[in-house]
């Protein structure tokens, strides 16, 4: 039966009142993330992910310093015509989730590759990494459980964590203290997971896994470690976090990406014990319920991994461009956090310094962003530059001058 004229206009009229109602919030919302200085605004690329890129409105090329294209792999001859092959043969993409008929024996190859790389018994791909720490605590943890958390996790941890009906404890930024009277207090949990990441993503800090290991075999625990910003480039050979710190592989569970070092499209996966990688299978909703990895994302990660464990030339250089920027900026009078890590954070406190900051670098040529809350704390706005293998040494040091030059119109230096 068809509605009524007038009841029709009714409705029409209630949904327009509520969406006014709706888009007055937002804008005040907006308007005082504007009047707090840190509103986002989204830089338009022209061109393929590089050391050098424009930007809409310009024709210069100009240094990009704050991508996670820490090898310079992305734009890489050899991964695109994989991705192209790939793309011929397999198609766009499955249109289906894994286990009804989105499986294809380039991601099984893939699984085995990734899991021959950590030395770990399997994998499952996803498609973030975001989703990969989405789906593993409610699937892993119980009400009986406790997971304990490094209190500057990636949100995408702090989002899982959420899901899952454990108990949840948050242990202070790489505190091993706070994290044993942690321990001691959840002795009764029928199983407990020590979660962090192994590089912090704001701050280039790398987690003290050597003593962690220590404190999970003391009190019975399992660890779990968000590898994102080191797979493919920390360690001689990039490894990662435990490679890097020569504590062999005291971590159960690795959950990390193919979206930065290698390849930087898109797709995650959680690598580890067999038995735990079969149950996420049956059981990790975000596994379940999206579509597979697109071929061709799957064949330039998979081509990646074969050009870094051909060669670790890229990881060298990525060191050296790494070591010979902390030093030259250390030298020069800023404060950078972190250490021996390509993320190289340089602190400025105030969110509208750091916004006008990396405009006067924009005009210098040099590609960077201002980073402020709710991405960091209040007070502690900085520039987060990143490092890359594809970065000269004339390139890098093009970026010191950058700074040094308006680090002194703004005195900073």
């Amino acid at each position: 039966m068809l509605r009524p004229i007038a009841q029709t206009m009714i409705v029409r009229h209630q949904a327009t009142a509520a969406a006014v109602t709706m888009n007055n919030i937002l804008h005040e919302t907006l308007d005082s993330i504007r009047e707090a200085g840190t509103f986002k605004s989204e830089r338009i690329i022209t061109t393929k992910q590089a050391a050098k890129i424009q930007v809409a409105g310009s024709n210069r090329k100009i240094l990009n310093f704050c991508a996670n294209n820490y090898l310079g792999l992305s734009s890489h001859p050899e991964v695109i015509e994989a991705a192209k092959l790939a793309l011929d043969k397999y198609g766009a993409g499955l249109s289906s989730v894994r286990f009804i008929c989105g499986t294809q024996d380039i991601h099984k190859e893939l699984e085995e590759k990734i899991s021959k790389f950590h030395g770990r018994e399997d994998t499952i791909l996803y498609a973030s990494c975001f989703d990969a720490n989405a789906g593993i605590f409610e699937s892993l943890m119980t009400p009986d459980d406790a997971v304990i958390s490094d209190e500057l996790n990636h949100a995408s941890i702090i989002d899982g964590i959420r899901l899952c009906k454990a108990q949840r404890h948050r242990y202070k930024h790489l505190n091993l203290s706070d994290l044993e009277r942690l321990l001691q207090e959840t002795q009764s949990a029928r199983m407990r997971l020590i979660v962090t990441d192994s590089v912090f993503s704001m701050d280039g800090d790398i987690a003290p896994l050597a003593e962690i290991a220590a404190l999970a075999e003391r009190y019975d625990s399992l660890i779990f470690i968000d590898e994102c910003h080191a797979t493919g480039f920390l360690g001689r050979t990039g490894r990662g976090a435990e490679e890097h710190l020569g504590i062999g592989q005291p971590c159960d569970i690795i959950n990390s990406t193919l979206g930065k070092a290698l390849g930087g499209a898109a797709g995650g996966y959680t690598s580890g014990p067999k038995p735990l990688i079969d149950m996420l299978r049956q059981k990790s909703r975000p596994y379940l319920f999206s579509n597979s990895l697109p071929p061709p994302v799957v064949a330039s990660a998979s081509k990646v991994f074969d050009i870094i464990m051909a060669d670790n030339s890229l990881i060298a250089k990525l060191a050296a461009n790494t070591k010979r920027f902390r030093s030259k900026m250390t030298a020069a009078g800023f404060t950078l956090t972190g250490k021996d890590h390509p993320i190289s954070p340089v602190m400025l406190k105030e969110a509208s310094l750091a916004s006008k900051f990396a405009d006067e670098m924009l005009k210098r040529d040099i590609y960077v962003i201002g980073f402020s809350f709710p991405v960091v704390p209040k007070g502690l706005a900085r520039i987060r530059v990143q490092l890359s293998a594809q970065h000269t040494e004339e390139e890098v040091d093009q970026c010191v001058d950058a700074f040094t030059e308006v680090g002194k119109q703004l005195g900073v230096v």
